[in-house]
């Protein structure tokens, strides 16, 4: 299993990966054995890729990860972000943490290899040519199968590409963050990589369960988060208001709805929904089976035409 010109060999029956920010704990407490079975049934259900950016959870999904797939090693294919996010935004990367990152990762996940290495948006210190000849060296070695690129960056994406084969390019992407299709996508396809669409719902904000802060976990991330604030949820209400009028119209919901539009762009383009939930889980991989006509395309490119500003982020995006 693995990558070619034509993005994943094997996808997945349904289009789509399993992103890991929910398995974090990033939105709330998370059950390590509950976790374990969500990815597990996620498998049995035919997801293969497996996203596990673990900056920020203390080596939590990678655990979780690593009990779910110990039987099944082979019918996965396994995403790793690096290096380490905080020590890169303060001193850069320095030769030798991205081979120390991986070696780690492989250790915690319990594998041979790592079928995906993306490294994470550029720190402003390490230019992208010593970063891609590290991985180089790590893909030489049979240590890591594929090398991906993090961030709307095109000219980083070019320049990493002419050291080092791009196979995947991981951004934010959804019906409330489209600019992928102004830059990053072109190219990636010109490239022969396929794209990582991380936060496909919009952490949430597509499925429409959060209208405020207030009933969400006292540790959740997005209390934080700009397009969380009452101002910016209250902007965004117009444009969930038709995004339901044809999840309506159509007897799905609005999160199974958003999944379906992303899955149009193609088997190179392949969302990551996160979950904690198992139904919520079922729900996203029944989302390949919802068939859009040319009108609920039509009311929903009104709605969420290009560009659509969502409130300030960061550049990369996993899930």
């Amino acid at each position: 299993m693995g990558l070619s010109n034509s993005g994943l060999v094997v996808p997945g029956a349904h289009g789509l990966g399993l992103g890991s920010l929910a398995l974090a704990g990033h939105y709330g407490a998370v059950d390590h054995a509950e976790a374990v079975q969500l990815v597990r049934q996620a498998v049995d259900s035919g997801v293969v890729l497996l996203d596990t950016p673990d900056m920020f959870a203390g080596g939590r999904v990678r655990s979780i990860i690593r009990q779910a797939v110990a039987s099944c090693r082979d019918e996965v294919f396994i995403v790793v972000h690096g290096p380490p996010a905080a020590q890169s935004a303060l001193a850069g990367t320095g030769r030798g943490e991205i081979v120390d990152d991986c070696e780690n990762a492989l250790r915690e996940l319990g594998l041979s290899h790592i079928d995906l290495y993306v490294l994470h948006p550029a720190d402003g210190r390490t230019p992208v040519e010593e970063q891609m000849e590290e991985l180089a060296g790590l893909v030489a070695t049979g240590k890591v199968r594929n090398v991906g690129i993090s961030g709307m960056d095109t000219d980083r994406l070019i320049r990493a590409h002419s050291v080092h084969p791009v196979a995947a390019v991981a951004v934010e992407f959804s019906l409330l963050r489209r600019e992928a299709e102004l830059g990053i996508l072109p190219l990636a396809r010109r490239l022969g990589a396929v794209l990582l669409a991380g936060r496909p719902l919009g952490r949430g904000i597509l499925a429409g369960r959060i209208t405020d802060t207030a009933r969400l976990d006292a540790v959740d991330v997005r209390r934080t988060d700009p397009r969380f604030s009452a101002e910016a949820l209250s902007s965004v209400q117009v444009l969930l208001r038709t995004l339901h009028e044809v999840a309506a119209d159509l007897d799905t919901s609005a999160g199974r709805l958003s999944l379906a539009w992303l899955l149009l762009g193609g088997t190179d383009v392949i969302p990551l929904p996160s979950t904690r939930e198992r139904i919520h889980l079922e729900m996203n991989l029944s989302a390949h089976r919802l068939r859009l006509p040319q009108e609920a395309l039509r009311r929903l490119y009104e709605a969420f035409p290009l560009p659509v500003p969502a409130g300030e982020r960061g550049e990369g995006a996993a899930d």
